[in-house]
């Protein structure tokens, strides 16, 4: 149907290998260094952490399914439309992988259903969630760059390997899934 997009099953394994990446980032940091802002007004690695599965979850939720937050209480803490000094404390380390993996099952569920045809208007659907996965997969890259830079910089940990794949680029220093391998 469309050249341009890969099939969304597969864009789901490149949404996984995105996510495992990040989870290397940051898995292995203590909670203090997860919560620790670099900075007064810079976030923290659990706010991109938190805030990398917000963007997800309200992209598919707005565009693919009305269906509620899975965690209302954390939208407005990882929503970057409020200023750091407003959006409160961040949740433990725990409900932050907690909120991750329920944000993934429910993009797993709603794309896996696109995918089958088990949606109103399936080819519509197909094109919009192609393009709403990449751009999943290409936010969560753009804030795996920042949490590298804190993690090797400002830390002092070393960096995992970067996830290697035909379809990922390097565009402006950012890891970016590029299925054309547009340059």
């Amino acid at each position: 149907m469309n050249d341009y997009l890969l099939p969304l099953p597969e864009l789901l394994a490149e949404y996984d290998r995105a996510r495992a990446y990040t989870d290397e980032l940051w898995r292995d940091l203590t909670a203090d260094e997860v919560v620790w802002r670099p900075e007064p007004d810079f976030s923290a690695i659990g706010w991109h952490l938190g805030h990398q599965a917000h963007v997800a979850h309200f992209m598919i939720r707005n565009l693919t399914a009305a269906e509620p937050s899975p965690a209302p209480e954390l939208d407005g803490v990882m929503d970057s439309a409020n200023p750091e000094q407003f959006r409160g404390a961040l949740p433990t380390v725990s409900r932050l992988a907690t909120f991750r993996s329920t944000v993934a099952e429910r993009i797993h569920a709603r794309v896996g259903d696109i995918a089958a045809g088990r949606v109103g208007a399936p080819d519509q659907l197909t094109i919009i969630a192609g393009h709403l996965v990449t751009a999943i997969v290409n936010h969560e890259y753009q804030h795996d760059q920042w949490i590298s830079e804190v993690r090797s910089q400002r830390l002092g940990h070393a960096l995992p390997d970067a996830p290697e794949c035909d379809r990922l680029s390097r565009v402006d220093g950012y890891l970016v899934l590029n299925p054309l391998n547009l340059r």
